[in-house]
């Protein structure tokens, strides 16, 4: 049975001179403020469709890649992850670059980034973001 996952938006105002929020409704954890300026402009204080994708993307591929290390009896110490997703506006989602460093005992640098790549291709918000080119730079730490 498929999981259904929600949140809400608020928006008020034009593109350029409004604002909103975004409210996670399925957990209830968060409520965030968004607008444009925070698509163009660092520490606008706000958040963006962005930096949500791109915190669902590092989430879900350290997910992933967790899982599939498990599975082969040499699960994760530790995996870090970072994912950039890249916006130009009038054109939209440009990539998403993710970085991993991971603390894999029982595993050699080929296995990890082995693990790593299939991982990239293989998480659920790899497969949603079809059409962006996804990179990676695996780094393993032991």
């Amino acid at each position: 049975m498929a999981t259904v996952n929600t949140a809400h938006a608020h928006w008020e105002g034009s593109l350029i001179e409004g604002a909103g929020t975004v409210e996670l409704t399925t957990s209830g954890l968060a409520t965030f403020n968004v607008k444009w300026a925070a698509r163009v402009e660092a520490g606008s204080g706000t958040t963006n469709p962005e930096e949500l994708i791109a915190a669902a993307h590092a989430t879900c591929y350290s997910m992933a890649l967790s899982h599939a290390l498990a599975g082969n009896g040499t699960p994760a110490a530790s995996l870090d992850t970072k994912a950039e997703v890249s916006f130009q506006p009038g054109v939209g989602i440009t990539g998403s670059h993710l970085t991993v460093v991971g603390n894999v005992p029982g595993l050699d640098a080929d296995g990890f980034a082995k693990f790593a790549a299939d991982a990239k291709l293989n998480c659920p918000v790899s497969k949603a973001l079809t059409g962006v080119t996804i990179t990676l730079d695996a780094t393993f730490a032991g």
